[in-house]
């Protein structure tokens, strides 16, 4: 079982920052207690799409049209038909496979472009909602939608998609529950609440997703267990992504005056209630579990505002979401997984959730597949305490890489704080974990190498031992080298 966090900093989680995080996460600490924690296990971005491509995949997003930002609303499928995924694999191991969350990885919506306006309107207009608008409505919401979930290694998906945009209702394998009859309400589209206009159900509740998607995996894995087939649930929460919209016992309760540092205390309620769900079952003792998150926190709805008040969310860590910077992809990473992992333990090794998929179907028992970019994390989670990855790539939002060879770390930019410094970063994570001193004039030599280890890792179309494998696109690093505001 995978549960993937949207937007928890690395902070955020209090097993990880004792002294400068404020927001209690008992049931994640408690995970953590149970199992191991890793300190330096990354996203593929610091923005979420591209991310859960790479942890579905075990193969670095940037090698598909991807190579900045997100699959945008009403954008086609990300994971191309043909790609293997974790849930693909242990479906050929005998596994019954759930999705239910956020998928963000595009749809075939299949709606002409000549009605695409009556699906999205200007950002931030709400215009009266017509005949022609519903009749478009209901042409497209009541057919199946092609390329989703179930078409990518899936039995079962529920969700809404993205949350915080249109359609605004729920998803079930490839159908909207209920087809959408009006545009969601002005109110609902300020202050970190929903960010696109467009169709919605009448009287959609924001605060409704998060406790129906926990539901939902409940009585998934309170039926499943009872069946002989082995089952793996792939749970990508909403939260605490906006929209900010905590339940109520959750408003006020962080004590921070912070609907987020709330949204992360519901969050951590709902890890808990998951994982009550699956020990109540009787199938905890068998299954793995993972926790993580997609990138990491988003300064934009507060960070400022949550550290006068003494939380960090991004801990020791330079950046936030979207940035090249450790506080932009280095994650919360817990593994649980009994009489295997030994619980209480901690590993400082260099992970990536491109993984995860090696890991997982390992685990299973599934044929070992052709991973481009991912490594088995199973000698870690048995104790050792070797290296198991010599590099690791990750990427801004807006497309500059960054690469991990032991200790190094160089970012493929200039520092956008500082206009008249070098053209790129490098830094020593070991001894400057805070990335506050740039050595990249001081040491051309492995400034080079990294290069060259760079280019090499883009042109063999993988990073993993193996015959040179095929990018999907023409891949160019140095189009992305001019720092940009995220």
């Amino acid at each position: 079982m995978i549960i993937l966090a949207d937007d928890l900093g690395y902070g955020d989680v209090q097993c990880y920052n004792p002294t400068r995080g404020k927001i209690p996460t008992p049931r994640i600490d408690r995970l953590a207690a149970e199992g191991m924690r890793f300190t330096d296990a990354h996203s593929s971005s610091a923005v979420c799409s591209p991310s859960r491509y790479t942890l579905l995949t075990g193969r670095y997003h940037w090698r598909t049209r991807l190579q900045s930002g997100i699959v945008e609303y009403l954008e086609r499928p990300l994971i191309a038909p043909e790609t293997p995924t974790i849930a693909s694999l242990l479906k050929t191991a005998g596994y019954h496979t759930a999705c239910i969350g956020k998928w963000h990885l595009g749809w075939n919506w299949q709606i002409p472009q000549a009605q695409r306006a009556l699906f999205a309107p200007r950002k931030g207009e709400v215009p009266p909602v017509s005949d022609i608008h519903r009749t478009a409505w209901r042409e497209r919401f009541s057919k199946p939608i092609a390329g989703g979930p179930n078409t990518r290694g899936f039995d079962v998906y529920f969700g809404t998609d993205v949350p915080n945009w249109p359609p605004y209702c729920f998803i079930d394998g490839d159908r909207t529950v209920g087809v959408p009859t009006e545009f969601l309400p002005a109110e609902l589209l300020t202050d970190h609440l929903a960010s696109l206009p467009g169709p919605a159900l009448a009287n959609w509740k924001l605060e409704d997703v998060l406790p129906s998607l926990a539901t939902r995996a409940c009585e998934y894995i309170e039926r499943r267990a009872k069946q002989q087939q082995p089952f793996f649930l792939y749970l990508p929460l909403t939260s605490p992504h906006t929209p900010l919209a905590p339940n109520e016992p959750w408003r006020g309760k962080s004590g921070l005056d912070s609907r987020v540092a709330d949204l992360v205390m519901e969050t951590d309620a709902v890890v808990g209630q998951v994982l009550d769900a699956l020990e109540q079952s009787g199938a905890a003792r068998n299954t793995l579990v993972v926790f993580t998150s997609d990138n990491g926190f988003a300064a934009y709805v507060g960070a400022e505002h949550l550290e006068a008040r003494g939380h960090y969310p991004s801990g020791p860590l330079r950046g936030y979401k979207r940035d090249a910077w450790e506080g932009g992809h280095r994650l919360p990473f817990i593994v649980r997984w009994p009489d295997v992992v030994a619980p209480g333990t901690q590993c400082g090794q260099l992970v990536h959730q491109a993984d995860l998929m090696l890991t997982l179907t390992e685990a299973a028992g599934a044929s070992r597949p052709a991973v481009a970019d991912g490594y088995t994390l199973m000698p870690l989670l048995r104790g050792d305490d070797q290296p198991i990855r010599a590099n690791a790539v990750s990427q801004s939002s807006t497309g500059q890489f960054a690469l991990r060879r032991g200790d190094w770390k160089l970012i493929f930019a200039s520092d956008a704080t500082k206009p008249d410094g070098p053209p790129g970063q490098l830094y020593n994570l070991r001894d400057d974990l805070g990335e506050t001193r740039n050595l990249y004039v001081a040491n051309p030599s492995i400034v080079g190498e990294m290069t060259a280890l760079l280019e090499d890792l883009i042109a063999r179309g993988r990073s993993t031992p193996g015959e040179p494998l095929a990018n999907d696109v023409p891949v160019n690093w140095r189009r992305f080298t001019q720092p940009k505001a995220n």
